[in-house]
């Protein structure tokens, strides 16, 4: 596995190759935003970008949303802030997941599999492509339409979507969706956010968002695809 480390404190960077090399991943680091971009002509050659976000040139951010733009690599931040809305708003651009600074470095390598497990698992279905209604979800390039127009979602939405989709008919509880969404929002993810997400994916797929058609509310149990 090739990993891109995006990181400007030399011994962070240093430390992380040495870890990462033992644990069989190939480690390519660049210290710079502008590094970054010459390192990334093709960004297939990586398998995972791990993303510091405060860089000498730049900001993380503008690099995940130039490679999300190109391609589905997955991308895990590194971050010395723990603000809620600026977690969020990195998810919402395409990050998988975020690892607060200082880190433990088996908590670091246990996010890299959970990504890299669910990349690979979403890979290999056997199904290119699933539906919902009107709604159809491209799985090998991971985009949704709906009656021949893209509808573009932010990962946490696009994953609750894929959950649903996979249970067709199937009554999800809200303790299961949000654990399908979990490893990728942490902390940030509770009761009410989910409430959140699904009026969100509601609004971008409903023809009437108050009479849902797509992602029916069972009471007193939680969510279940439409036919």
């Amino acid at each position: 596995m090739n990993l891109l480390l995006v990181e400007d404190d030399a011994s962070i960077a240093t430390g992380l190759d040495y870890s990462l090399s033992q644990e069989g991943y190939s480690v390519t680091i660049c210290p710079t935003l502008e590094k970054a971009r010459q390192a990334l002509p093709n960004e297939h050659n990586f398998d995972l970008l791990l993303l510091d976000l405060a860089l000498p040139d730049g900001s993380g951010y503008e690099l995940c949303r130039e490679v999300k733009a190109r391609s589905d690599v997955p991308v895990i931040f590194l971050t010395a802030c723990d603000d809620e809305g600026n977690v969020v708003m990195g998810l919402d651009m395409g990050a998988d997941d975020y690892i607060t600074k200082p880190f433990r470095l088996r908590e670091l390598m246990s996010r890299i599999q959970t990504v890299l497990r669910r990349y690979s698992k979403t890979g290999a279905q056997a199904k290119p492509l699933l539906q919902i209604g009107p709604v159809r979800i491209h799985l090998l390039e991971a985009k949704v339409f709906k009656d021949e127009h893209e509808v573009m979602l932010t990962p946490l939405e696009y994953r609750l979507l894929l959950t649903l989709a996979n249970h067709p008919g199937q009554v999800l509880t809200r303790s299961q969706l949000l654990e399908s969404i979990w490893d990728i929002a942490g902390d940030f993810v509770n009761d009410n956010t989910l409430t959140v997400y699904i009026k969100r994916l509601r609004e971008k797929l409903e023809n009437d968002p108050g009479n849902p058609a797509i992602i029916h509310t069972v009471r007193g149990l939680g969510y279940k695809a439409g036919d």
